[in-house]
Formats: C-alpha cells, sequence, structure tokens
C-alpha cells in the first residue's frame, strides 16, 4: 500500500519501476565485468569447480568478489571454518548467524487515580513474554524524539469537523520536541502524503489545510501505508501514529486483521485514534478503533462533542511525552512467525496499584511488505 501525492497522480508507476530498472542494469552490467575477469585472470576453470556448501547464497557472494556478507545484513556475521581456506579463497565457506533481535516497549504508567507515573526506576519494572520473565537489556525514562505519523479522515462526512480537528492537532505538532518528525496524511478512498517528515509547523499546518472532504473512507489502506512510512523512517526509533476518522471503513482493500497484523509487527508503532462518532456508542467502528489502540499501547477516544479534541490532543501528547522505554532479548530464540504475548507490570513501595499500558504482542521473525 503506497501515498498518492496530490502532485503526481500519473506519475506513480513510473516512479515506482525507476529505481528497479536502474537497479537490474547495474548489476546486470557489474556480473559481465565481473565474469570477464575472472576469465581473463583464469581463476576458474570448469575441471575445478568451488565446493559445495550448505549456503549457495554464500559461495555466490564469494566467487563475484563482492562485498563481505557482514555488510549485507546487519544482524548477520560471518565465520571461517575450521579449516584453512586455500590462498586465493574462492574455497571459502560462510556460516551465517541470526542474532536475537532487541524488542523495544514503550510503556505509560498510571496510579490507581489514573494520574500518569513518570518518576519509577527500573527495579519497579518486570517484563514477561508468552508468561516468561525476561530480563530488560535497556532502560529509559527521558524524552527521546518522536516519529509521528497524523492520519486524517478527508470523506466527505469530515467537511464541518476538520477545522475544529485541525486546531487539535496543530496543539499536538506544536507540543513536539525540536527533534521529533511528523508527516501529514489526509484520505478518503485514496490516501494522500501532503507533507512528508518535518519539525516545520508552517508546512504540517498547510498539511491539514489541504480539505477536499469527499469520497469514501479506506481507513485500514490509510493505516498500513502509515505504518510502513514509519517504518522507513530509520532516523528516529520510537514511532507514534494518530488516526482521526468519523466513520466506518468502506473502502479499504486491506482488511481490519491485516492492519492490525502490520502494527503488531516487532518494535511497531503506538497508535492513538480519535473517533468522532457522536451519539452513537453501539456502532461498530469503536470495536475497531478501540482494538487497533489497545493492540499498540495507545488510546482510543470518542469524544461527543468537536470541542473535546482539543484536549484529547494535548492529553496524547502528554502520553507520547512521558513514556518508558524498556528494551529485553527473547528467551525464545526461534524466528517462528508466531505472535509473542508481552507483559510488563510495575509495582513500587510508594504505590498501591501502578497500571502499565504498553504493546500487547508482536509477531516474531516475521517482515510484512
Amino acid at each position: 500500500m503506497r501515498f498518492r501525492t496530490n502532485d503526481s497522480h500519473n506519475n506513480d508507476s513510473n516512479n515506482n519501476l525507476q529505481p528497479w530498472r536502474g537497479r537490474v542494469m547495474l548489476v546486470g552490467m557489474c556480473f559481465l565485468l565481473t565474469l570477464a575477469a575472472i576469465e581473463v585472470e583464469g581463476q576458474v576453470t570448469p575441471s575445478s569447480p568451488a565446493p559445495r556448501s550448505a549456503t549457495g547464497i554464500a559461495q555466490a557472494v564469494t566467487v563475484l568478489d563482492a562485498a563481505p556478507a557482514s555488510q549485507s545484513n546487519g544482524a548477520t556475521t560471518p565465520e571461517q571454518p575450521d579449516a584453512q581456506p586455500p590462498a586465493n579463497d574462492q574455497g571459502a565457506i560462510f556460516v551465517f548467524k541470526t542474532e536475537v533481535h532487541e524488542v523495544i516497549l514503550h510503556a505509560t504508567v498510571v496510579d490507581d487515580q489514573r494520574r500518569l507515573v513518570t518518576n519509577l526506576g527500573r527495579p519497579a519494572f518486570a517484563v514477561f513474554e508468552d508468561g516468561v520473565p525476561q530480563a530488560t537489556t535497556s532502560f529509559r525514562r527521558d524524552d527521546v524524539p518522536v516519529a509521528l505519523g497524523i492520519v486524517i479522515d478527508n470523506s466527505g462526512s469530515m467537511r464541518e469537523k476538520r477545522e475544529k480537528v485541525n486546531q487539535g492537532v496543530l496543539n499536538l505538532i506544536r507540543a513536539s520536541g525540536p527533534n521529533d518528525e511528523t508527516f501529514v496524511v489526509n484520505f478518503s478512498q485514496d490516501s494522500y502524503l501532503d507533507q512528508d517528515f518535518t519539525s516545520n509547523v508552517d508546512l504540517l499546518q498547510q498539511a491539514l489545510q489541504k480539505v477536499s472532504a469527499q469520497g469514501s473512507t479506506a481507513l485500514y489502506d490509510a493505516i498500513v501505508a502509515a505504518a510502513v512510512h514509519l517504518k522507513n523512517n530509520t532516523r528516529v526509533e520510537r514511532k507514534v501514529l494518530l488516526v482521526i476518522t468519523d466513520g466506518r471503513d468502506n473502502a479499504s482493500q486491506e482488511t481490519l486483521q491485516e492492519a492490525m497484523r502490520r502494527l503488531q509487527q516487532v518494535n511497531g508503532p503506538t497508535l492513538y485514534a480519535i473517533g468522532l462518532l457522536g451519539d452513537e456508542p453501539q456502532r461498530p467502528d469503536i470495536g475497531a478503533l478501540k482494538s487497533l489502540a489497545d493492540s499498540t499501547g495507545g488510546v482510543a477516544f470518542f469524544p461527543k462533542r468537536l470541542d473535546e479534541v482539543d484536549d484529547i490532543t494535548r492529553t496524547v501528547a502528554r502520553d507520547i511525552h512521558s513514556q518508558y522505554i524498556i528494551g529485553y532479548h527473547p528467551t525464545n530464540h526461534s524466528e517462528d512467525a508466531r505472535y509473542r504475548v508481552i507483559e510488563v507490570r510495575a509495582q513500587t513501595a510508594s504505590h498501591a496499584k501502578l497500571s502499565v499500558r504498553t504493546r500487547r504482542g508482536y509477531y516474531a521473525g516475521e517482515t510484512v511488505r
């Protein structure tokens, strides 16, 4: 799922193909040059093929004299075999080992009066994965930069609501730190990236004002596209989505289950939702938005009046900038794409009861395109 841009509707397919065309031509040229060099130097003959190994990819890397395997993936490292390799190193065999990735949790803690608790130390927390205690490997309680995606319904029913919604969103943006990065997506049946990552409030305000208020609502498509865009930002590790809508999804290619699976990848974003559903508490939209938010450690809000949006966005800003960051290496090292359930508990002598809100789990070893 990709974004559209308001000035490049007809160029999407060409723009997406150009990088791949260039890469194919470059790889082909490098392959032909390498074969020519091998033939001239007489390094490979039909009577002396390179030894077979369990990793055919590693052999290809060796014969083509490409970059070392350690540069291709930060999570793998080559090891030398027990036997000495030949002098020309063409028979070298590489053994790949996968390191266990650190799971990073962003946790919000409140007391029995629902007040934020921000002064806890590392010993106050206990982390469990599938019921098994996990040793924390990192802990921070200082405010760190955030990559924030603002995803706003731009369908026809939002026409009279956008002014107050934009005002509330600007409050959240202005409460951001100097190193936070924010992008804005307006969506109806299509999703438009009207402002890419920036800290410039004026540019973000201009993007919020690009209101067409027409068409249907492809909510899940917009969430999936925004989650992918957040993941591609490697400059900022902490990622948050704020989704604002007033209607049920009626146009997406993606499903609710697919959107939730995207959000529940390891170290995925925290999602906050504002459902402008008025006085209709039984609408099915509530369950969908609540499930999306709860699964990531976020919150879904359902104000009865538009005037409440302003206070909600201020609450979201405080919540985002009052989180603990807890990391651990799972004791279960299998990469089986199974869902792992996470629970975080907090306890201190000075508080009778503490509640921790964080993501409920993740899919291990899964990469979703």
